[in-house]
């Protein structure tokens, strides 16, 4: 069996792919009921959010659906053409896919680090894939270890305090300030890559009344309807800022948006107490002298940057831990797939030297031989070397598992009942000539 993810995120593919290839969980379900109908025999599941697209799959090492095949799948399902999303893609393997989804559930290879939304997530996309019927034992197996990992790596490393990233940290601020921030009145400027990381963030504390604008209407239109959110015109701006309790600019701008003396003019239209101006765009789109107002607090980029590198050192080594309990249990999860195929293969190596014994004393048996006495005799004793010699090869397999791992043993053992099947099937070919 093989365990294989093709997928892009956050890191791989800007945010038009990422739109592109998204599945809602109407198209999850109609995605993996047509691949189990296509590969019967293997197990999908699909996860799919705002930051990554990844399709898990679990097949038979021959006759599964190769990571090609997944890749067109995905590509037919969306009426794309491989070649506009190829370069984005990763495709991962064993131990590399098993460790990938782990990554992932325990938000160590989220755009925010720590963040728990992510695990939600890889639950309801293993949800939808057990309703699907698209799942099964290995994926079933996985999934559970994804989420247990998670579980341990949040409870031993404490990865969700303190944000790491400047939109973090911007939103942390924000929080201190308001002792309910699931009641401000947020305005988000610039629908760019930051504006939309700080989309998250605030969704995910629980903000409600956000509004995005950008000097393309359609671009923060697109962005507000990923986020359930609403989207204002660029000429609605100062409006917008006399209602707002927190504002976070974010724009690409090549002078200030806001000069001390126009936004003079916004503040005499406010019937609101303080106001806090976050300024994260370079080149700044907040005149520094607007600080000097009452009430209205303005922090920018540097004022954060030192706080998101300060929470990102103290995090290292809780992120170097988080990463070790994954390691950790990837390993134990590939012991047990490994092992799990070896049954099986030694079921298929024993028959196979049975029959390899069997067609060599019907060789041996022929002709003036053929009612000899002693047949009686060699028969049984020729099963006992074959289960002496099936022990010893058993024996050896164990300490190869110890030593090397399961899975290296698997691959020994399979290579094993390959051999013995060409040498069964070169044998029943003499004999059919023998006979004729």
């Amino acid at each position: 069996m093989k365990i294989i993810v093709v997928g892009l995120n956050h890191r791989s593919a800007p945010v038009d792919i990422r739109q592109k290839l998204a599945f809602d969980n109407r198209e999850s379900l109609r995605a993996l009921r047509r691949l189990k109908s296509s590969f019967p025999d293997a197990e999908f599941v699909l996860l799919s959010t705002c930051n990554r697209v990844e399709l898990y799959c679990a097949a038979r090492i021959a006759g599964g659906p190769e990571s090609e095949e997944l890749v067109d799948f995905i590509s037919q399902f969306h009426e794309i053409a491989p070649e506009a999303f190829q370069d984005f893609l990763y495709i991962h393997e064993g131990k590399d896919a098993v460790s990938h989804l782990l990554t992932v559930a325990s938000s160590l290879d989220s755009m925010v680090i720590g963040e728990a939304q992510i695990i939600s997530q890889v639950k309801e996309s293993y949800r939808l894939a057990c309703m699907a019927k698209a799942t099964g034992k290995i994926l079933n197996r996985l999934f559970h270890c994804s989420f247990t990992t998670a579980k341990n790596v949040h409870a031993a490393t404490a990865i969700s305090s303190g944000r790491v990233s400047v939109a973090g940290v911007a939103v942390e601020l924000a929080m201190q300030l308001f002792a309910n921030i699931t009641c401000a009145k947020v305005v988000v400027v610039g629908a760019g890559e930051m504006g939309e990381l700080l989309l998250q963030h605030l969704v995910h504390v629980g903000c409600k009344d956000i509004t995005v604008i950008s000097r393309s209407y359609d671009r923060g239109v697109g962005l507000a309807a990923r986020y359930g959110i609403e989207a204002g015109k660029w000429e609605q701006l100062d409006e917008r800022l006399a209602e707002a309790d927190i504002a976070i600019a974010s724009a690409a701008a090549e002078d200030y948006l806001f000069r001390k003396e126009a936004f003079e003019k916004i503040l005499i239209g406010r019937k609101k107490g303080a106001l806090l101006l976050i300024d994260i765009a370079v080149p700044r789109n907040i005149d520094p002298a607007v600080n000097e107002f009452e009430d209205v607090y303005l922090y920018c980029i540097d004022d954060l940057s030192s706080v998101a590198e300060k929470n990102r050192q103290i995090r290292e080594e809780k992120i170097s831990r988080g990463m070790q309990i994954v390691y950790d249990n990837a390993a134990d999860f590939m012991d047990w797939f490994g092992a799990r195929d070896m049954g099986p293969l030694i079921g298929r190596m024993r028959e196979e030297f049975t029959q390899i014994s069997k067609a060599e004393l019907e060789r041996f048996f022929v002709g003036a031989r053929e009612n000899a006495e002693c047949r009686d005799v060699m028969e049984p004793m020729v099963g006992r070397i074959v289960n002496k010699l099936l022990h010893c090869v058993i024996k050896n397999i164990d300490v190869v598992a110890k030593k090397h791992g399961p899975a290296e043993a698997a691959r020994l053992l399979d290579s094993i009942v390959k051999h013995a099947e060409e040498i069964s099937s070169e044998t029943n070919a003499d004999k059919e000539d023998s006979e004729s």
